[in-house]
Order: C-alpha cells, then structure tokens, then sequence
C-alpha cells in the first residue's frame, strides 16, 4: 500500500504564484476604461476632421499614433483617464473663447485662465502651493508619527492641478500660434521656454504615479522643491528676456521629427531629475538608519527602487530620442552623427545612465554610490540640456538663452 506523504499534493494544491493568480490584462479592464478607449478616438477624429488644412500625411499618423499611446497610459495609469479629457475640454474651451481672433484674449476667462500664458502661471503657482503641502505634511506627519495626513494629500491636488494647467495652457499655446501666423504655427516645444513648461507637466505627471504606485507622499517635498526652482527660471526667462512671446519656426525646427524627438527627450530628463531629488532622499534616509535614527522618509531601499524605476525609463525614452534625434540630423543634415556638443553631450548622459544601469543589474551595487551617482547626474544632464546651448556652438546654436 502506497503512502501519501505532503510531496504528493495535487496540482491544485500547490500555491500560485502572485502574477499567475492575477486575472488577465483584458479582463481587468473596466466599463470607464472601454469609455475612455472609445472617446480618445472620437476627439482625434474631430481633431482630424476639422483641422484638415493643418495636419499632413505625417501628422496624421503622429495623431493617432498618440491615440494608442494615450489609450494605453490611461489603462496602466488609471488618473489619466480623467487627466486627459479635463485638459482637452479646457483647452477646447480656450479656443472656443477665441472663436478665431486672437484679440478676444481680453474675454475674462482667457485673461485669467485659459489663455496659454495665464494656464501656465496657475501652473507655476500650483507647483509652489504642491511644494508647500509637501514639506509642512511630511514635518506634521513625522511629529503625529503618521504615515500620511491632509497635507500631503492636499500636495497631490496641487500636483494634479499644476499638470492639468500646463498641459492645458500648451495645448491653447499650439492654438495660439496658428492665430498669429497661420501659415507658420506649430507644436509647442520649439524653444527653452515651451520645453521647460512640457518637463513641468512631463515631472509631475510621472511623480504622481510613483507615488500612487508606491505610497511615497513623504518624497513629494523633494521633487518639488527642484521643480519650484526650474519655475523660478521660468518665471525670470518669461519676464525678463520675453520667452513667452510666440515666434515662427526657424528652418531647422520646421521637420515633424520635432514633434516626436523633443516629448522623448523630456521624458528622459524628467525622469532622471527625479532620480536626483531621490538620490538626495536616500542619502538622507540612509544617514538617519545608519545613525539608529527613525527615519521620517520611507525606507531607503524603497527609495531607491523607485529611483531605479525612474532612471529605467527615462534610459528607455532617452534612447529613443537619441535615435529619432540622428534619423532627424540624417534629414537635416544629411548625416546621422556629426559629434556636435549637444550630440557628444547627449551620449554623455546615455553613457552614465548605461553604467548605472549595468552596476545595479549586474555587478549588484545598491546605497549610497548610486545614490551619489543618481544626484551627480542631475549635473550631466542639466549641462547637456542648457549648458551646452549657452556656452558650447555648433549645430543646434539655435537653441541659446
């Protein structure tokens, strides 16, 4: 007679593991998602349907490309569902208001909020009010040893706000520049000041879903603290050299390479700025748990796989745009790669995050050297996206302060 022992459990039996258990991809979807896939489509439509005059063979197929892309980034990141069609319904709104003549800017609405320079200073003051939130939770929070309070979530709504206002007020930008010169408007990330508007939103908008997916509020402080300071230039840049104003496209922006090369790019500096502010974060986390210190911040190994995550995707979408960047110079220049500086100084950066990458995922190495390395970056990075153009010529001259 044979015995059973626990060796012999059936198939049924055996625990599952966690990924298998899950329910599929498709069935986890639900009716707001089939609503948003389907109402997505519809407004590209109309978009394609009553700008017809505006959109070539290649935008066409940049427009619904963006339809899938945006599809998709509402399933994985439920808050886009929502994000998405507030901004268009504003934006849409700001042009209404416009009803084709730039001189109703005075209406109040515009005035105040939906034109595209006012949009965007509601965003800079919502980063600022965020910034404020964050830093007085996360004190209150450390001294009711609570791991959230209103405060912090308080941040968040800001967070959320200034997104919204910014991509709202660049969307009326784009707008806005078909009513000055019809034959000359464009995609609003052809200078410093518009780009420096899309990393605002493009930060905020991928913060917001490591804190989501995290529950790492308390960091908030951190990088808002970097994006108030690129506000402050904003602001300066707006005020003092008139960056808000809106110039036709010099010959070598006018390509629709432009259009897909310059959001990849800022995808990547985004991310890698806020693998900079949470550099600083861990370093401070691991100094309190070194010291036997309770630490207000979440666990240094928490930190530091958000930081991961963050430089992993900002290495994806910056080699991205390194490649659609050289199929661009071939068309303009007639050469994929000349070692220009803003080329050789964006190999740099690919080339420091591709170490970081490799010392993490193959050598092992964890703490406070990536940590430094992560906030050192931030320094490679910032020269490769303004240093360069302000004290190194060549090819993309046309890109100074």
């Amino acid at each position: 007679m044979m015995q059973t022992t626990d060796n012999t459990k059936t198939h049924a039996d055996l625990p599952q593991h966690e990924l298998l258990a899950e329910r599929s991809f498709w069935h986890s979807l639900d009716a707001k998602d089939w609503l948003f896939a389907a109402l997505i489509p519809l407004i590209a439509a109309f978009v394609q349907y009553t700008l017809p005059h505006r959109m070539d063979v290649y935008e066409v197929v940049i427009l619904w490309s963006s339809v899938i892309c945006t599809v998709g980034l509402g399933w994985f990141f439920k808050p886009m569902r929502w994000f998405v069609p507030l901004s268009l319904a504003l934006a849409y709104s700001g042009v209404s208001l416009y009803a084709g003549n730039f001189g109703n800017s005075d209406k109040f609405l515009l005035r105040y909020f939906l034109s595209s320079q006012s949009a965007i200073m509601w965003q800079c003051a919502f980063i600022f009010f965020a910034l404020f939130a964050y830093i007085s939770g996360a004190v209150l929070a450390q001294r009711k040893n609570v791991a959230t309070n209103t405060l912090l979530g308080m941040g968040s709504v800001f967070a959320w706000v200034s997104a919204v206002a910014g991509f709202t007020g660049l969307l009326v930008r784009w707008h806005e520049s078909y009513l000055l010169r019809p034959d000359a408007g464009h995609i609003p990330v052809s200078n410093l000041y518009e780009v420096f508007i899309l990393f605002l939103v493009i930060t905020a908008l991928m913060y917001l879903y490591y804190e989501a997916r995290f529950a790492v509020q308390k960091l908030g402080g951190f990088v808002f603290s970097f994006m108030a300071i690129v506000v402050g230039f904003v602001l300066w840049y707006s005020f003092s050299r008139e960056a808000h104003t809106i110039h036709p496209l010099i010959p070598a922006l006018q390509s629709w390479w432009m259009k897909i090369h310059v959001p990849a790019n800022f995808i990547g500096y985004g991310a890698f700025c806020i693998a900079a502010m949470l550099g600083i974060a861990e370093l401070w986390a691991l100094r309190n748990e070194n010291a036997g210190k309770k630490s207000w911040l979440p666990h240094s190994q928490v930190i530091e796989e958000v930081m991961y995550k963050a430089i992993a995707v900002g290495f994806l979408f910056f080699t991205i745009a390194t490649i659609l960047g050289a199929l661009w110079a071939a068309k303009a220049w007639g050469r994929y790669w000349s070692w220009d500086p803003k080329e050789t100084w964006a190999f740099i950066v690919w080339l420091n995050y591709a170490v970081w990458l490799h010392l993490r995922l193959v050598a092992g190495w964890r703490g406070k050297i990536l940590a430094w390395w992560a906030v050192i970056g931030l320094f490679v990075t910032a020269f490769a996206f303004i240093g360069v153009n302000m004290f190194l010529s060549g090819l993309h001259s046309y890109g100074t302060l």
